[in-house]
């Protein structure tokens, strides 16, 4: 009964926040018939045209702006629906059509209140751009965006490494989020066998929230794990609960060469007999309760080496930095997932906010990297990736120079 208690404070972390019920409620349409998503559409579409037509809009234009809301809804239905056979994501279109179209009124919307300001040509010209570009975008953010993953490569100094002493190559692998076996996740397993690391580390969100009950997704996702190997071993965390379920996800590592840890630490050593402490939390998203967990590990533990530390989200980075460890990795901010140009990430989905979004972080001692990740939150989430390429991390644990 304690464990099944443990587990339900852990989801109502994540689940009762705004964020994860904003992602539930955008995922709705995928339960409707289509029918009547295709209704709600036209009907918004006849309200927009006559709203247009009530701000003084000639008929004829008012008409062509119910036609443009339809043609673009088209479209965007058009491109969802092919993103399974380009290998991309494997979600039902129904689940995206809201985040998308939303916006997309909005802008109509908005640009029929310019109409008594600059004229119904202009606002129609305005109105016509703005929705093209929207186009152009969601096609870089669902098409090209997500299939260019890349290594990243990061090189950081430890002087609890023995001088002269080899430097550990080791591959950060985070937010895999499965479906299906498609372009990206073969993408890892190449950059995995040509990185040749020494270790290679996984920051949890292995499944999409879309998927983590389903049992093919499940078999997808060992058939990957299995495949990762290096000589220092493969070390994994567990990510948010929503996601990598706590009563599901950990069953997935039985059997695989691939550690799952749990709230401890493990002694490493390299191929010049440098050791290396690695700690693994259980990420709840509870701030002072994961710090908590996190010193407890590290009391009962007899360090050795750089300490390096692996929980799922950047926000234990201060009690990281008052413990001493030396690298800190993890994922779950996405990087943002959808950045825009000076403004940067719209949504981190961090406690910490837009303090540790993603990329490499120094402060004390503490190296900290955040890594954008691979695959998409799912759900209502939209499944785009804009000025943000998935990405896994190469990193280059060296000695202090002497």
């Amino acid at each position: 009964m304690t464990h099944l208690a443990d587990s339900v404070r852990e989801h109502d972390t994540v689940t009762t926040g705004r964020f994860h019920k904003i992602l539930v409620a955008f995922d709705a349409p995928q339960r409707m018939p289509v029918w009547a998503i295709h209704l709600a559409v036209t009907l918004f579409s006849s309200l927009l045209g006559w709203f247009w037509l009530d701000r003084g809009s000639p008929f004829q234009y008012a008409l062509i702006v119910f036609a443009v809301q339809l043609s673009f809804f088209g479209a965007d239905r058009s491109l969802l629906s092919s993103l399974p056979s380009r290998g991309l994501s494997f979600g039902p279109w129904q689940s995206q059509i809201a985040a998308l179209t939303l916006p997309r009124f909005l802008v109509a919307l908005a640009a029929g209140f310019l109409i008594p300001i600059v004229g119904w040509q202009a606002a129609f010209y305005l109105h016509a751009g703005v929705q093209f570009l929207g186009t152009v975008l969601l096609y870089r953010g669902a098409v090209i965006e997500p299939g260019r993953l890349s290594q990243t490569e990061l090189s950081v100094r430890s002087d609890h490494l023995p001088p002269g002493s080899t430097p550990l190559r080791i591959l950060h692998i985070s937010d895999l989020h499965i479906e299906r076996i498609g372009l990206r996740e073969r993408r890892v397993l190449e950059i995995a066998r040509a990185a040749k690391p020494d270790l290679v580390l996984l920051t949890g969100d292995y499944v999409n929230l879309s998927f983590n009950t389903d049992r093919v997704t499940h078999l997808q996702v060992r058939e990957l794990l299995e495949e990762l190997c290096a000589p220092m071993g493969v070390f994994a965390t567990l990510g948010s609960p929503p996601v990598d379920l706590p009563g599901v996800i950990p069953q997935l590592f039985s059997d695989l060469q691939v550690r799952l840890l749990r709230n401890e630490a493990v002694t490493l050593t390299g191929r010049d007999g440098q050791k290396l402490t690695l700690l693994g939390i259980d990420c709840r998203h509870d701030i002072a309760g994961d710090g908590a967990t996190l010193n407890a590990a590290l009391a009962r533990t007899a360090v050795q080496g750089p300490v390096m530390l692996l929980y799922h989200s950047p926000e234990l980075m201060l009690q990281a930095i008052e413990s001493g460890v030396d690298l800190y990795l993890c994922g779950h901010t996405h990087g943002g997932q959808v950045r825009l140009p000076l403004i940067g990430p719209l949504i981190t989905s961090s406690r910490l906010g837009r303090r540790y979004v993603m990329g490499h972080y120094h402060e004390g001692r503490t190296h900290l990297y955040v890594s954008r990740g691979i695959g998409f939150e799912g759900l209502g989430a939209p499944r785009i990736r804009l000025l943000c390429p998935p990405e896994l991390t190469l990193i280059t644990l060296n000695p202090a120079e002497s």
